[in-house]
């Protein structure tokens, strides 16, 4: 199903992050907008990510109302700005689009945030989301249970801080896996 023409029709069709977020209410804009400008990448990660040499097209499913998506998707947008020339962000809303979802269930559900991480030419390379390694342990500190966050209550600079760390190790993970990938070395001629 994750087949390179359903995947490039995907993020053909996706919002961009400003276009995506006006979607939402204006209290969702809000919550959203202040975990936005409370992110910030040090230069060391700022410069790493400007060292990307490869395409990476980045399909985020997602959903304005979700706390887990408040907290973690302004990160990747910040991410993605730091390289915009090799880092194409783009989002659909979970609930619009079944097509993709069913075939990306985590844990047998409909998580959010979804991240679908491609190559130039829209070869499937990873997906992950729900949340990154530093959110679960920050949240089973708090608490072990069903419930999850509203992003009502923003994070502290320090889980901000964790979770992007986790975003960009994935971010420069796949990018490595561009990098060196026989098939993309061949094509560039490096």
């Amino acid at each position: 199903m994750l087949n390179t023409s359903f995947l490039k029709e995907k993020f053909t069709a996706a919002a961009n992050y400003e276009k995506y977020l006006a979607t939402g209410t204006e209290e969702h804009q809000r919550r959203w907008k202040q975990i936005y400008d409370g992110a910030h990448l040090a230069p060391p990660h700022a410069n790493l990510v400007k060292s990307f040499q490869r395409q990476m097209n980045v399909l985020v499913i997602s959903g304005t109302w979700c706390g887990d998506c408040v907290e973690q998707v302004p990160l990747m947008e910040k991410i993605a700005q730091a390289n915009p020339d090799k880092i194409d962000l783009r989002f659909l809303d979970r609930d619009a689009n079944r097509d993709i979802v069913e075939p990306i269930r985590i844990n047998g559900g409909d998580r959010v945030p979804a991240v679908i991480f491609m190559s130039e030419d829209f070869e499937f390379c990873a997906l992950a989301g729900d949340r990154t390694l530093s959110r679960y342990r920050i949240i089973a500190q708090k608490r072990l249970g069903p419930s999850c966050s509203t992003g009502i209550v923003p994070p502290g600079q320090d889980e901000i801080a964790a979770t992007m760390e986790d975003w960009l190790d994935e971010f420069e993970r796949v990018q490595l896996m561009l990098r060196l990938s026989p098939r993309l070395r061949q094509k560039h001629g490096d």
